[in-house]
């Protein structure tokens, strides 16, 4: 098990700091993170859903996109820094609730979603099995989850962002724990009884997974 409460303070450390340029033209990195809503946007509409959850939502800007798009639908986001969620709230987007809370220890009844995404936000977990048991409890039978994320397949890449790269992060104030490629997570699928329904490598280093409760 990582330093779990290290990991996350340097995340609410982070994000506070970028909250309130999170979405604006001078958020930096965080800009990148843009790249993944199309095609989230693309496997939410693939199947119908009443009910989703945003796992890491910052300050919600996939909700305001969704929540445009998807006017009967209910939606909450959740996520462990305070003032992501405040400034979320401060949108006040409809048939949302916004929580502030642990990924890792969702807290949400059995079976209260038929989609959950995570986007960016994954690498940022030193427990990712906790957060994977969470999320089979929390779906609905044939519910998924869409998990976009960083990930490398040359093996020295790799090894070299996780082992080097983000401790020199973690030194600098970030909350990076680890990038996963597709064999760590076909383990910690199989661990929480979560199939691996399809697992690609897009443009920009991007990992995007389709993972289903049976």
């Amino acid at each position: 098990m990582r330093h779990s409460q290290h990991y996350k303070q340097l995340s609410v450390s982070e994000f506070t700091r970028a909250a309130d340029k999170y979405e604006t033209n001078h958020a930096g990195v965080y800009n990148i993170c843009k790249k993944d809503y199309p095609d989230i946007l693309a496997e939410i509409t693939s199947e119908p859903f009443t009910d989703l959850l945003d796992a890491g939502c910052g300050t919600a800007p996939m909700l305001s996109w969704l929540t445009e798009r998807f006017t009967d639908a209910h939606f909450t986001g959740i996520d462990i820094t305070p003032k992501m969620i405040e400034v979320a709230k401060e949108k006040h987007l409809p048939n949302t609730t916004m929580i502030c809370g642990d990924c890792e220890n969702l807290p949400f009844d059995d079976a209260s979603f038929d989609v959950i995404i995570c986007s960016q936000s994954f690498h940022h977990y030193p427990n990712p099995e906790a957060f994977m048991h969470g999320v089979y409890r929390c779906l609905r039978t044939q519910g998924r989850l869409i998990l976009r994320d960083m990930t490398m397949s040359n093996r020295v890449l790799h090894w070299f962002v996780n082992h080097i790269e983000l401790p020199l992060l973690n030194c600098l104030g970030y909350g990076d724990v680890h990038c996963y490629n597709r064999k760590e997570l076909q383990a910690l699928c199989d661990k929480a009884g979560l199939i691996l329904e399809r697992c690609e490598r897009r443009k920009g280093l991007r990992l995007h997974a389709v993972i289903r409760k049976p």
